[in-house]
């Protein structure tokens, strides 16, 4: 049986999803806390926003070995996840460091509702592709 890049790809696809699944729930977690006034905006904030360019390096790295390794299908239904988070960045408020969650406009109440709605989209699609991954990898060992 062959290693491939494929397969590899898939294998570290597989342990970074983890990974980000676990950074999805702590989103959803934190943003619930942060809405039932369990915990401030700052601290809320200063917990939440180290976590965010990881977020976006690991997911940006399995798909560069997605393209190195001509998994086309897996790179194109990540696209749309990819360009969001390219969006989000580059529209996020105005802060003194990198994040995307500003203490003082964090409790309005829609953007509060757009962050746990983000989380949840997060941790569904993370979900799913982790599935995904898993089936790319069992494929990719047994066809080489």
């Amino acid at each position: 049986m062959a290693f491939t890049l494929a397969a590899f790809s898939y294998i570290i696809a597989l342990i970074v999803d983890a990974f980000l699944i676990f950074f999805a729930i702590f989103h959803i977690i934190a943003f619930d806390e942060l809405k039932t006034d369990y915990k401030n905006p700052i601290d809320q904030c200063n917990s939440l926003n180290p976590l965010v360019l990881p977020e976006y390096g690991l997911h940006l790295l399995f798909n560069i070995l997605f393209l190195l390794s001509g998994e086309w299908l897996s790179l194109i239904l990540n696209l749309p996840l990819i360009a969001y988070h390219i969006h989000r960045y580059r529209t996020r408020p105005v802060m003194s460091g990198p994040g995307l969650y500003d203490p003082t406009s964090i409790m309005n109440a829609d953007i509060l509702d757009r962050c746990q709605k983000e989380g949840w989209f997060k941790l569904s699609f993370y979900l799913i592709a982790f599935f995904y991954y898993l089936y790319g990898m069992i494929f990719s060992l047994i066809s080489s």
